[in-house]
């Protein structure tokens, strides 16, 4: 497979990933809650769905899933504007050119252009 294939085999290989993680999490919130939260505190014990919606909730109120917290992205994000900011307009050009290498893919730059590419 070469090109656009291959990426879209890559993403949908990283959706079933996701959902099937999803799906795992859900279950073990489940089942952690029914085990502890019944006997503790005396609470509702959770269906599979309310765990999948628990999940969601956190999510938005806490800002990922995932292990690191939601300002992490905020800091890498502010990191990398400063480093586009401090490259002179030949080490932009090998960025780009690398970016395009490893992605596949052509990123034009803009006019007047401070940030890197996404």
């Amino acid at each position: 497979m070469r090109g656009r294939a291959r990426w879209v085999v890559k993403g949908a290989a990283l959706l079933a990933l996701a959902i099937a993680a999803i799906a795992v999490l859900s279950l073990v919130v489940m089942s952690l809650w029914n085990w502890l939260v019944p006997s503790l505190f005396r609470g509702p014990a959770l269906q599979y769905w309310q765990a999948v919606g628990l999940l969601l909730l956190s999510r938005i109120l806490f800002g990922s899933l995932r292990g690191r917290g939601g300002w992490h992205g905020h800091w890498r994000a502010r990191m990398w504007r400063e480093r586009w900011a401090s490259m002179t307009p030949q080490e932009r050009e090998r960025f780009r050119e690398r970016f395009q290498h490893r992605c596949g893919h052509r990123v034009e730059p803009a006019q007047g252009t401070t940030a890197p590419p996404t």
